[in-house]
């Protein structure tokens, strides 16, 4: 999803830079856990916000449905361990999941506003001509995104407050993992059957 827009001519891409920040990304929760159990998350902070701001030197450039929100999300990770390094008061980038999760919220829930949901522009990248049950279907998947969203954010949020770090490490670094591959898989069942009775 991440890298789902493709980048304008002429601009030079570093395939390692999203490579990088998405593998940092999704170690984001086990990189915060390691350096809080070994007291060393001070000298970890610098090093994950070099990364996301090479992350938004690259996407700057760049267009796609996703482009402002990858800006954000990366701004708003600088921003967090910044503050946590600044203020020594790590519990800051903890509240990443959470804010990634409200992003993405509004992000997709706007777009249902709009006369293109945010999962029918994805559709349109490869399918241009796409048909009125097609169109129907990415409304419906964008909805059900959007549940996954405040689900997945307002868990993320109980276990910043239960301050408990392993049951923050387990589920933003496992559990909503698990959940989102589990409805991906799901809805490109389900899309398998739509396309089968619009053809």
């Amino acid at each position: 999803m991440w890298n789902s827009f493709s980048a304008k001519r002429n601009v030079p891409a570093i395939p390692f830079v999203p490579i990088l920040t998405g593998l940092m990304l999704l170690a984001w929760p086990f990189l915060i856990g390691f350096g809080l159990a070994n007291n060393n998350l001070h000298g970890i902070l610098p090093v994950m916000a070099l990364v996301l701001l090479l992350r938004v030197w690259q996407v700057r450039r760049q267009s796609g449905p996703l482009r402002n929100m990858i800006l954000i999300v990366a701004l708003t990770g600088v921003a967090l361990c910044a503050a946590s390094f600044v203020l020594h008061a790590h519990q800051w980038v903890l509240f990443y999941p959470v804010v990634v999760n409200l992003v993405m919220l509004v992000v997709f829930g706007g777009s249902l506003w709009t006369t293109m949901p945010m999962v029918e522009r994805f559709a349109r990248l490869r399918e241009p001509t796409l048909s009125p049950t097609g169109v129907r279907y990415t409304r419906i998947v964008t909805r059900v995104w959007c549940g996954f969203f405040i689900g997945n954010g307002a868990m993320a949020l109980f276990t910043v407050l239960h301050a408990d770090i392993r049951l923050w490490t387990l589920w933003n670094g496992m559990i909503a993992y698990i959940l989102m591959g589990t409805l991906m898989a799901c809805e490109w069942l389900v899309r398998q059957q739509v396309m089968k009775k619009d053809a």
